[in-house]
């Protein structure tokens, strides 16, 4: 089913930048919970990082926005899109208790081949011969990472992949809502359900802070993850989910800087070339896209 038209973007180089934005602050995010997964559940991660998150974006766009940032014209979408980034996160927080950060992160690089899949299904928006080409080759890419049936498999990679399809519909219903409601509350509403939810779930799974710093961390969660998912938010109001998604490749930059300063781990050699694969695939329907359709305005 195709959802209704949302307004159509007009500033696709603003998108991309805040689409880049977003990815140098999500691998730190990233790095966080890899070093914090192994004193506490990913459940109180997750609910410290979605609570934070309400309140970053609280105390960052109320004084301005006033009550504006509670008032929703896609009510149903946005608590949608809630749920869905709740999906994402836990399972990208449990899958990288056991996977390098590096390694997670290039299997959530299927998500801009899935963001395209959906953006056709959901906002009819085109694919072309070259970009329905890409995905294949990305496939191939995330199977060279994940070498299913292999010794170095592992099941948290299956984990890695459901979040990235889940956060691939995050964007998609994003860039739908984008059209109608402002970017803050986007960001507002990626956070509430989440918050919600686990929060009935801590009694159960609370595990007692060791320190403060542990708590400043857990609370940064919130801070990175909210800023960068306003910024998301704010670059599909600008620009097409197809046209941002090679663009969430930079986040891999991050990805193995951050992954080798808190574990020292460096990908091996068939790992790079999925990377390798993947990126190259992403990058050449970029290229062709923008060559069909010439230079944005």
């Amino acid at each position: 089913m195709v959802l209704p038209a949302s307004s159509r973007p007009s500033r696709p180089l603003l998108g991309i930048l805040f689409m880049c934005l977003a990815c140098s602050l999500f691998p730190v995010m990233n790095g966080l919970v890899t070093l914090l997964s192994a004193r506490y559940p990913s459940e109180q991660l997750v609910w410290a990082r979605q609570g934070s998150h309400l309140i970053v974006i609280a105390a960052l766009f109320m004084p301005s926005a006033g009550l504006k940032m509670f008032q929703t014209n896609q009510m149903k979408w946005q608590i949608l899109r809630s749920f869905v980034m709740l999906a994402s996160t836990l399972c990208f927080f449990f899958g990288v208790k056991y996977l390098p950060l590096a390694k997670a992160n290039s299997i959530s690089f299927m998500g801009p081949f899935i963001v395209t899949i959906l953006a056709r299904v959901m906002l009819g928006e085109r694919i072309s011969p070259a970009r329905m080409a890409a995905i294949l080759v990305g496939v191939v890419g995330v199977l060279i990472v994940i070498r299913p049936g292999s010794e170095v498999f592992q099941w948290a990679s299956v984990f890695i992949l459901a979040s990235a399809f889940f956060y691939s519909l995050y964007q998609v219903l994003t860039r739908f809502v984008g059209g109608q409601d402002r970017a803050e509350t986007s960001a507002f509403y990626g956070g509430l359900v989440g918050t919600i939810v686990l929060s009935f779930v801590m009694p159960f799974r609370w595990t007692p802070i060791l320190s403060w710093s542990d708590a400043a961390w857990m609370f940064s969660l919130g801070i990175l993850g909210g800023l960068g998912h306003y910024c998301v938010a704010r670059a599909l109001v600008y620009a097409q989910a197809s046209v941002l998604a090679p663009f969430l490749y930079w986040q891999m930059v991050g990805s193995l800087i951050v992954g080798y300063f808190v574990s020292g781990y460096v990908p091996d050699s068939m790992t790079w070339l999925g990377i390798a694969v993947i990126v190259a695939a992403g990058l050449f329907a970029a290229w062709r896209e923008a060559r069909e359709k010439g230079p944005p305005p």
